[in-house]
C-alpha cells in the first residue's frame, strides 16, 4: 500500500474543507466552520495499478492572523493550492503559499484549484491572471465543492503525478 500526504493550502473560506469533504465523503455543507490547526482525512484509490491511500491535511487558512506552520508540510508528497474565484486576493495568496511550500518541500507536484465554479457569474479572477500562471507551468482546475464539478478530476490528477514521481 502506497501512502501519500497532500496538504491543502489557501486563504480562509476558499473551500479547502468543503473540497476535502466532497472528495472523501461526497457531501457538501453550506455551514461554514473555521478549521483550527489541521484536520486529517484519508481516501483510498487505485492509481497507476497500485492501491494508494491519500492522507489529506486540511490546514487552517493562511491570513494576517495565522500562518501555515512549516511542520505541517513535512513529509508531503504534493499540495493543492485553493483560491476562491469570487475573491481575486485569494489568487495572490496562493502565489505566496506556493513559494512557501516550495521552500520547504522542494519540487513536489501541486495543482491550483480555483473553487466556487458554481458562482462563476460572480468571479473576480480573470483569464489574464490564469494565463500568467499557466505560462509558469501551473496546472489549474476550476472546481465546485457544492456541485462536485472538477473535484474528483483534480485530486486524481495530483495522485497520478505523485505516484509517477
Amino acid at each position: 500500500m502506497i501512502r501519500k500526504k497532500i496538504c491543502m493550502l489557501g486563504s480562509y473560506a476558499v473551500g479547502k474543507t468543503s473540497l476535502v469533504q466532497r472528495f472523501v465523503e461526497d457531501v457538501f455543507s453550506d455551514r461554514y466552520e473555521t478549521t483550527i490547526g489541521v484536520r486529517i482525512l484519508k481516501k483510498q484509490l487505485q492509481v497507476e495499478g497500485a492501491d494508494v491511500t491519500l492522507m489529506l491535511w486540511d490546514l487552517h487558512g493562511d491570513d494576517e492572523f495565522q500562518r501555515v506552520r512549516p511542520s505541517y508540510l513535512r513529509g508531503a508528497s504534493g499540495y493543492l493550492l485553493v483560491a476562491d474565484g469570487t475573491r481575486a486576493d485569494t489568487l495572490e495568496k496562493v502565489a505566496e503559499l506556493h513559494d512557501f511550500a516550495g521552500s520547504h518541500l522542494g519540487d513536489v507536484p501541486f495543482l491550483l484549484l480555483i473553487n466556487k465554479r458554481d458562482l462563476e457569474g460572480e468571479w473576480e479572477v480573470d483569464g489574464e491572471m490564469e494565463e500568467r500562471l499557466k505560462r509558469l507551468g501551473w496546472s489549474i482546475h476550476h472546481t465546485s465543492a457544492r456541485s462536485g464539478d472538477g473535484v474528483e478530476a483534480a485530486f486524481s490528477e495530483l495522485a497520478h503525478r505523485m505516484v509517477r514521481g
